[in-house]
């Protein structure tokens, strides 16, 4: 039997071993397999859903400028994993999805409940695109088709996914690196690949045989740290992340899809999770994401951000350096001029504190 599942999964993959790589699939280091499929099942037999509102336009959809010069760093929310990055000239996206369904299908799968906070159409060019897991909901073939086709970006990914890619998009730019390994964008702006704690998978037989990852993007103007998922562990991943690169101007942070706990808590950081890894980051500017766009997992629309609320409430440092967005608007992030564990600048944008 295992050897028929074997040959029903593909090989994304190969290479050699290391400490998250089997030869086979990849796995995260010193933890043990949480999402078998028998889980997943388990999940979806017991599942109690939190209300959801039905579909409904945005107040305000933002209108990004061709580009942002120089140390300029302008964030522009999507909405979900989604985010539009400006700065040394160049436009940037993570985890790119336009599509109404965050799924394999298009009849069927958690439906978006408000539309991209940028519309397609009203996208720069894009230079860079960032995708950190095959995960449906980080991993959209038909978004990146649609950038491929427009703006012929270069795409990053860790290694395994650009074969997913590639059965698309033959012909496109993708970088595939493994966790530590980095890329050159153009000069003073290099992409490294960090570990995070996470798993992968488009269909039953193909668990785990690409890589996830963070992304930290090295600039001019300071570090930008993506994490599109992760569940928090004991916090190795960011501090080490810190260690290796820090300090940061900007964390992007996810905080939602994280009930039950008994269930999500290994792969996806509730917002009191997220703000520990802030702290661990060293405080920098942070935008929280992943709520309030697709229901994935049984945690209800507003708590996402409720649950934040009190985990700032928490630690009076986070008032003005963690910001959340609603999808649509905009923040032009300012260069930290003074020591961020002392108050310095927050850097304000079109959306509010919590």
């Amino acid at each position: 039997m295992k050897n028929i599942l074997m040959s029903l999964s593909p090989p994304y993959y190969r290479g050699p071993l290391s400490d998250h790589f089997d030869g086979q699939r990849f796995f995260n280091p010193g933890q043990a397999n949480n999402e078998t499929f028998s889980k997943v099942l388990k999940w979806y037999a017991i599942r109690k859903r939190q209300p959801w509102p039905a579909f409904s336009a945005l107040p305000v959809t933002d209108k990004p400028p061709g580009k942002v010069e120089g140390n300029g760093l302008r964030i522009g929310f999507v909405g979900h994993a989604t985010v539009l990055i400006q700065t040394q000239g160049l436009n940037i996206l993570t985890d790119p999805l336009w599509s109404r369904r965050a799924s394999p299908f298009t009849w069927t799968g958690p439906k978006r409940v408000h539309s991209p906070g940028i519309g397609f159409d009203a996208l720069p060019p894009i230079d860079l695109v960032l995708i950190t897991h095959n995960h449906y909901d980080h991993l959209d073939m038909t978004t990146v088709v649609r950038l491929w086709q427009r703006h012929r970006p270069l795409i990053i990914v860790p290694l395994g996914n650009d074969r997913i890619i590639r059965d698309r998009l033959a012909n496109a730019r993708i970088e595939a690196r493994d966790w530590g390994q980095q890329v050159a964008v153009v000069p003073g702006l290099t992409v490294h690949v960090e570990p995070i704690q996470h798993w992968s998978a488009r269909s039953p037989w193909d668990r785990n045989r690409a890589l996830w990852a963070a992304f930290l993007l090295a600039t001019p103007g300071g570090k930008i740290y993506f994490v599109g998922d992760s569940g928090y562990g004991d916090g190795d991943n960011f501090r080490a992340t810190a260690a290796r690169h820090g300090p940061f101007r900007l964390a992007i942070l996810p905080i939602g899809s994280y009930e039950p706990r008994w269930f999500m808590a290994a792969n996806h950081m509730n917002p009191e999770e997220a703000v520990k890894a802030w702290h661990d980051l060293g405080r920098p500017l942070m935008l929280p994401t992943h709520y309030a766009m697709f229901q994935l997992a049984d945690t209800g629309y507003e708590t996402p951000l409720r649950d934040l609320r009190a985990a700032m409430l928490a630690t009076a440092m986070a008032d003005g350096r963690i910001r959340p967005l609603q999808a649509g608007e905009h923040w032009w992030v300012e260069e930290e001029t003074s020591d961020p564990l002392a108050g310095g600048k927050d850097g304000l944008g079109s959306g509010g504190d919590l």
